[in-house]
C-alpha cells in the first residue's frame, strides 16, 4: 500500500483572451509546484480547470493547441471549459464549484507563477492548522519588487489614492496607504517589521488556496461582482469560517496591474464594484 496521502487539489483559472505566454508559464510552474508537494506527501492528485469566459474563436483554437504541449498525467489533469457567455470573474470560478470533489481548491490567475515549494508550503499550513480557511502568499512583481496584496478593510480615500492619485499625492498619504497594504506586518525582512505568518482581513484573488468545503459553505464568489472586489467580498465572508493567513514562505510572481492602467471599461468596473462592496459591507471614507 502507498504511504502517500490521498489529498486532492483542484485549481480554477478564469480566462478571457489571456496572454498565452503568461498562461504557459503559470501552468508549467503549477505543475512543478504540484510535483514538489506530491514528493513532500502533501498531495496525491491535481485537476486544473481552465474556464474560458468567451474568448475569441482564434484564441480558443490557439489555446486548444497549446494545451496539448502541457504536462498531463493521472496525477495532473487539465480540463478546458469554454463557456458560451462571460458572466464575470467570480461566476467563472463558480462554474466548477459544485462539481469539485477536492479537499483543497486554488483560485489562480493566468498571470501568476508559483515557486516550486509554494503549494507544499500552503498545503502544509492548511493541514497543520484546522482553523485556517485560506492561505495567501507573498507576492512579487515581474520585476522582483514585493507587491502588497493582503489588505486591511479599505476606505474610499485609500482606494482613490492607490488607484488614481498622482505620485506626489500618494507620497503625502503614504502612511495611510502603507497601513492599508499591511506593510507593517508583511514587508520584506530588513525593510519593515515582518512577523512571519499574519492574519489578514482581505486576500488577493490572484492566488487563494482554501478548503473546498469552506468555499462551498459560503457559496463561492458573489456573482453580482463582474470584475474587481469579488475577492474582497469573498475574503470577508470566508473570514467568518476561519482565519485568512499570509505566509511569507509561500511565494508567487504576479504579472498583473491596477485597474487605472487598463482603460475606461476597467475603470468603470472598478468604480461600480467598489460602490457595491461598500454598500454590502459598510462605507469607510477615510
Amino acid at each position: 500500500m502507498s504511504s502517500k496521502p490521498q489529498l486532492y487539489l483542484s485549481v480554477s483559472v478564469v480566462l478571457h483572451n489571456s496572454p498565452l505566454a503568461l498562461l504557459n508559464s503559470a501552468m508549467q510552474s503549477l505543475h512543478r509546484s504540484a510535483q514538489a508537494a506530491f514528493q513532500a506527501n502533501c498531495l496525491a492528485r491535481v485537476t486544473v480547470y481552465l474556464i474560458d469566459n468567451l474568448s475569441q474563436e482564434s484564441y480558443r483554437a490557439e489555446l486548444t493547441q497549446e494545451i496539448t504541449g502541457w504536462p498531463q498525467s493521472e496525477f495532473f489533469d487539465i480540463q478546458y471549459l469554454p463557456l458560451a457567455s462571460n458572466r464575470g470573474f467570480g461566476a467563472g470560478h463558480n462554474e466548477v464549484l459544485q462539481r469539485l470533489a477536492s479537499d483543497f481548491h486554488l483560485v489562480l490567475n493566468p498571470d501568476v507563477e508559483l515557486q516550486d515549494d509554494t503549494l507544499r508550503t500552503g498545503l502544509t499550513l492548511l493541514l497543520d492548522n484546522e482553523d485556517v480557511a485560506l492561505a495567501s502568499p507573498k507576492v512579487f512583481s515581474g520585476g522582483g519588487e514585493q507587491e502588497f496584496l493582503c489588505k486591511r478593510y479599505p476606505s474610499v480615500l485609500v482606494l482613490l489614492l492607490r488607484g488614481f492619485a498622482p505620485r506626489f499625492l500618494r507620497r503625502l498619504f503614504r502612511q495611510q496607504l502603507a497601513a492599508y497594504e499591511m506593510r507593517d506586518l508583511c514587508q520584506d525582512e530588513g525593510q519593515g517589521q515582518g512577523q512571519g505568518q499574519v492574519n489578514v482581513a482581505i486576500a488577493s484573488g490572484c492566488f487563494m488556496l482554501a478548503r473546498t468545503p469552506d468555499l462551498r459553505a459560503i457559496g463561492g464568489f458573489n456573482e453580482d461582482f463582474f470584475l474587481y472586489f469579488e475577492d474582497f467580498d469573498l475574503s470577508l465572508r470566508l473570514g467568518k469560517v476561519g482565519r485568512l493567513v499570509f505566509d511569507p514562505d509561500m511565494r508567487i510572481i504576479h504579472h498583473g496591474g491596477y485597474a487605472a492602467n487598463k482603460g475606461r471599461r476597467h475603470l468603470r468596473y472598478f468604480i461600480t464594484s467598489g460602490m457595491m462592496f461598500f454598500n454590502r459591507h459598510g462605507w469607510r471614507w477615510i
